[in-house]
């Protein structure tokens, strides 16, 4: 459970520097210099995703409530959105002249859609957890931020298509290697 805890914490805590601390980023980038700054942020999301992945297989799951019975098909439909808002975020989308922050939100309909198909305690810990940390970076980007702009650039159907298209793909992948992520398969036998 700690090394999930740890995890969980540090993917949360690099990822706020920029939005809740500036000051200290910008101080800590200006000493290191921003090569080695980037390189430092890489590395300690990879780590944090290694702590969470293995802290996750590690911990014993103990129940702490219930998910409704139509939890699980609700979760498989979420991830098909939130897969796509993680690719909305990445170019011209018609996505993002309605939502703001694609890949926040994105990770943010993933995690709800684990808790309603979860409901262990390392699962309220990692999905509630990185819920938590979209919340916060949305509220706190936003504040930054200042008004939304909506982006100019919006793409053809063609473009929209192909972003479907490459989503469903990515599902299909997702669903075949969820069991050497998680350990757990997707479909329950």
């Amino acid at each position: 459970m700690a090394m999930l805890i740890t995890g969980v914490l540090l993917w949360s805590l690099v990822h706020l520097m920029k939005s809740v601390t500036p000051a200290l980023r910008a101080a800590i980038q200006s000493a290191v210099g921003e090569g080695p700054h980037k390189g430092l942020v890489a590395l300690l999301l990879l780590v944090s995703l290694a702590l969470m992945i293995f802290g996750w297989r590690a911990t014993p799951a103990e129940f702490v409530y219930d998910p409704p019975a139509w939890g699980r098909h609700a979760n498989m439909a979420l991830m098909f959105v939130a897969i796509l808002l993680l690719g909305a975020a990445q170019g011209a989308s018609r996505i993002r002249q309605w939502i703001r922050h694609p890949m926040l939100t994105g990770v943010l309909v993933w995690a709800v859609g684990h808790l309603l198909a979860n409901g262990d305690n390392k699962s309220l810990l990692l999905f509630g957890g990185l819920g938590l940390w979209a919340l916060i970076s949305i509220f706190t980007i936003s504040r930054n931020e200042g008004a939304w702009v909506k982006p100019a650039k919006v793409a053809s159907i063609g473009r929209e298509l192909l972003s479907v298209a490459i989503t469903a793909v990515l599902y299909i992948i997702l669903l075949f290697i969820h069991p050497w992520i998680a350990g757990v398969p997707v479909v329950a036998g």
